[in-house]
């Protein structure tokens, strides 16, 4: 079921000329308390403010503490669905922009974020969908090892596109092809994003990429944070999707993942230290995959977070 939350500001009026009209559609899990910077920096955008509109979209927070003050186009909605995907697919059921811009509570955009946008918008077929770029920043001056993990793993967004999908960390879809798809699979708590730009490439809508359409993601700090984002990836793998795909992300699950270690020592981005770290954390993640595979084929409950 999903219903309005307490109504906040209404959207302010909309230009009638033929600009593009973006809805940016955030979902909301016990995350409020990071919605204030978001919103400070979408205040910040260089597109004029009548040229798009905000919805925070709350997925049954326990504890529902939404900012004092909303811009003038923005407000909130609730949905009681349990995962992001079926709260995006809320926000995107009473949107009114042209595009749809996903992006999550936690990510800070650039000023020239939405410009961005519309200059790729504008020189794309109006059938495509366009990523942009994603960058894991540390909020440590020294990092701990969960941190370094995260930023040496980041989430590479271009590469992501070259294997035909992206992460809704930053990802627009126009109205009518997102309509056209039937919108992100509600059932799904990880990977609903990879599974609607193969949807879109399945029915012919290209998947582009943005470089300068760039919104910040701070690192995770905690051993608790990976470990459960690493969960929720792994429910999404293991309880969605066909039968011949999940096998093989149970089969994935019980190799060794050399690959992802060697990429790491690979990246010369970063100092080799860290690039060790974030391999002796990959192989500890490993150990917290093989456990969620095992609790999840005994048929228990998926993680959300």
């Amino acid at each position: 079921m999903t219903r309005p939350a307490q109504p906040g500001p209404t959207s302010q009026a909309m230009p009638d000329d033929a600009s593009a009209i973006f809805s940016v559609v955030v979902p909301v899990y016990m995350q409020w308390h990071l919605v204030p910077a978001l919103l400070e920096r979408l205040e910040r955008q260089t597109l004029p403010a009548a040229r798009f509109e905000v919805i925070l979209v709350d997925n049954g927070s326990p504890q529902f503490a939404p900012p004092d003050r909303l811009p003038a186009n923005a407000r909130i909605l609730r949905c009681d669905t349990p995962g992001s995907y079926a709260a995006r697919n809320l926000g995107a059921s009473q949107a009114k922009g042209d595009w749809l811009v996903f992006t999550d509570g936690d990510c800070l955009p650039a000023s020239d974020w939405l410009a961005g946008l519309d200059r790729a918008a504008a020189d794309a077929d109006g059938d495509s969908l366009i990523a942009g770029a994603v960058v894991v920043v540390a909020q440590s001056a020294r990092p701990g090892a969960a941190e370094i993990y995260d930023v040496v793993k980041g989430i590479p967004q271009q590469r992501y596109g070259r294997r035909g999908y992206a992460a809704t960390a930053n990802l627009a879809v126009p109205m009518p092809v997102f309509r056209k798809l039937g919108g992100f699979d509600s059932k799904r708590f990880s990977g609903g994003d990879a599974d609607l730009c193969r949807r879109a490439a399945a029915a012919g809508h290209a998947l582009l990429y943005a470089a300068d359409m760039r919104v910040d993601h701070p690192a995770r700090t905690t051993w608790q944070e990976i470990a459960t984002k690493a969960r929720r990836i792994k429910g999404g793998q293991l309880r969605a999707g066909s039968a011949s795909r999940r096998l093989m992300w149970l089969t994935r699950t019980l190799v060794p993942p050399l690959r992802g270690a060697w990429a790491f020592l690979r990246d010369r981005r970063h100092p080799l230290r860290h690039r060790l770290v974030a391999i002796l954390v990959l192989m500890r993640l490993w150990m917290v995959e093989l456990v969620e595979a095992l609790r999840l084929v005994a048929g228990r409950t998926p993680e959300r977070r």
